[in-house]
Order: structure tokens, then sequence, then C-alpha cells
């Protein structure tokens, strides 16, 4: 699958199993499944059909972002994955993924590790079908109708239960657990990291006063992207008890997790918060110099200018796993949680 991590930002042979089988139906957009946990077979729903498993695969390929952390927050190592190009180190990978690699015994370079795919030119059908999965899993991902017609020629495939990017982590987990046939450590894997956020952000009552925006500024295009409720970065900042304000939705088209804001208009951008990204080493003042029209935003003079500096840090909200959020909780929200304090007192 060809894909932009930047566009994404703004907005990624044969081996059938005999004992799993894949087969069309009406596509839902929350993830479904027949049966129990006790049941031999479980169909999972997702956009592009419904992908049945007769029993829990054992051999599990998995593609584009998150996908590769959601089975691996459930105990289950894939048995190849996407390099990570973006946000990642030097392992090709990000960190929370190596630490759980390691501690299931397969950190990668070690004889259990799994495969990782070249995906620099788009889904690796040849490296996934040598990995011989009996399933794959893309919950998360901007998977195309035809993409996943060849890639279930290779396994059956749990398609994009939304499309573009836009599945949350807690659909992603439960479709996992379901093709796993462990839907109770599912449910207990949401639990516990939705408490966690919950943890988080009750250490900054603020948050439940505070509004925000979630963008990225092009200081070379000279617009704003706006991230709008689809997105994973809005969900983040509303799961901590933020409000989202009210001129993002209202200039967003149906369907769109991001759209272009002109920068001339940036005073209109009116919110306590204003989420986003900055190249490492350098500030939110080095890109507003770059585009002075960018300092308009309201929160740049309030000091509600939240500007992360880490791609690994990004990634960890923009791809939002149970395996990142636990990660990057005490390394974002505190910032948050110190702007919002900061714009609280300024109204004063």
């Amino acid at each position: 699958m060809k894909f932009s991590r930047r566009s994404a930002l703004l907005a990624a042979a044969t081996a059938a199993a005999l004992t799993l089988t894949a087969c069309g139906g009406t596509a839902s957009s929350e993830p479904s499944a027949s049966g129990s946990p006790d049941s031999a077979a479980v169909s999972i729903t997702h956009s592009y059909g419904t992908t049945t498993f007769e029993q829990a695969p054992e051999r599990v390929a998995t593609i584009s972002w998150v996908n590769a952390d959601t089975l691996l927050a459930l105990g289950t190592v894939p048995v190849g994955m996407d390099k990570d190009t973006w946000g990642n180190n030097d392992n090709g990978s990000t960190d929370w993924k190596d630490e759980k690699l390691e501690e299931l015994g397969a950190g990668l370079g070690s004889e259990n590790a799994p495969v990782q795919f070249d995906a620099t030119d788009g889904i690796n059908y040849t490296q996934i079908a040598e990995a011989k999965p009996d399933a794959i899993f893309a919950a998360y991902s901007g998977l195309t109708k035809e993409e996943y017609d060849k890639l279930s020629k290779i396994a059956p495939v749990v398609g994009p239960i939304e499309p573009n990017y836009t599945t949350s982590w807690q659909d992603a987990t439960e479709a996992a657990g379901k093709m796993l046939h462990k839907q109770d450590e599912a449910k207990t894997l949401v639990d516990s990291v939705n408490q966690q956020i919950a943890d988080a952000a009750s250490k900054y009552p603020i948050f439940n006063d505070t509004t925000f925006i979630a963008g990225n500024l092009e200081p070379a295009a000279g617009g704003i992207n706006i991230y709008a409720t689809g997105d994973t970065r809005p969900r983040f900042l509303s799961q901590l008890g933020m409000t989202q304000a009210e001129v993002v939705d209202k200039n967003a088209k149906e369907g769109e997790f991001y759209y272009n804001f002109a920068a001339e208009r940036a005073s209109e951008l009116e919110a306590d918060i204003f989420f986003t990204w900055v190249p490492a080493g350098s500030t939110a003042q080095d890109v507003i110099a770059e585009n002075k029209l960018f300092g308009q935003i309201p929160a740049a003079k309030t000091g509600g200018f939240v500007a992360l500096d880490s791609d690994m840090e990004l990634l960890s909200i923009s791809a939002a796993s149970a395996l990142s959020l636990p990660w990057v909780l005490d390394k974002v929200v505190p910032k948050l949680g110190d702007a919002a304090n900061k714009v609280a007192e300024a109204k004063k």
C-alpha cells in the first residue's frame, strides 16, 4: 500500500490456510463477530466484508501503522510486520514495540523476531507471502479494495474497520481480540489503557474547561492542516477531557479526517490549545518565523501552543495504539497540562 506518512500525519503468492476462510459480506463501520470466546468460528466485519476464522490464526502478518502494536499488546508476536519509516528508531521500529518484543522473547535480530517487510514502494506482497501467514491484520489502515483482494489471495484479511486510518485504537484492539480468540484479554486491555489515560488526565482538572485544535503547520505551502473529529489526535485530546473547538467541525467536510485551512484566516482558529508538531531541533517560534501568519493563531499568543518536536512522540498519538499510548502519556500530558494552566491564568 502506497502511503506517505506526511499525508497521514496531515491527514500505508499464495498461502491460504486450509483451516481459515474469508468470505464477502455486508460492510459495517464497527467491528463485530459471531460466536463467543469459547466458540470455534469467529467472523469480523470490516469495510470490505466479513472475514471468518474457524480457529485462532497462529501466523499473523500485519501491514501499515498500529496493527503490529495491537497484536503485541495482546501478547501475540506477528510473523511479519511493516518496517517503520517515520517516527522510528534505528531498528526501523519504535521504542514501545521493541520493549514489548523483548518482553515476549522476540526482540528484533533474535531467532523469534518477526520479519520486517520493506514497504517503501507500497505493500510488499512477495515478502508477506514468503512469511506464510494464515491471517493478515489491517484493521487500522488505508487499505484499498484492490489491495484487500490481492492480500486475500495470500491469507484471510481483516480489512480496515473504518476507512483512511480512522479506526480507533479501541476498535482495532477489539477486532484483534476477536481474530485471536482473546476477546476477554482485549476488553481488559482496552479498559486498562482507558484507565491509564483517565488517571493521567485527572492530574489536570483544567482540561475540563479547555478547548483545543489539533493541526499541522506548513510554512512552505503557506497553509495550516486541521485534524477533524475522526482523526486520532482529536480523539486523544478529547479523551483527556478537553473539548474540540467548534471551528474544526464547522469547516470540515463529511468523511475528512484533515483539511487545509488558509493561513490568512489563522486568527479564526480560536481555542485554548493548539496541538501541533515541529521538526526535531526546531521550535514553534522557528515555524512561526517562516510564516508570520501562523503567529495569528490565538493560542500562539497565550501560551497554549503545544508543539511536539519528537517524531516518535507524535507517532504514538497520531497512530495511537494500546501499546503506544501508555508509553507516551507521561511525556505529552504534562506539556498539555502546563499549557492549559498557563492559558487559564492568562484569562484571569
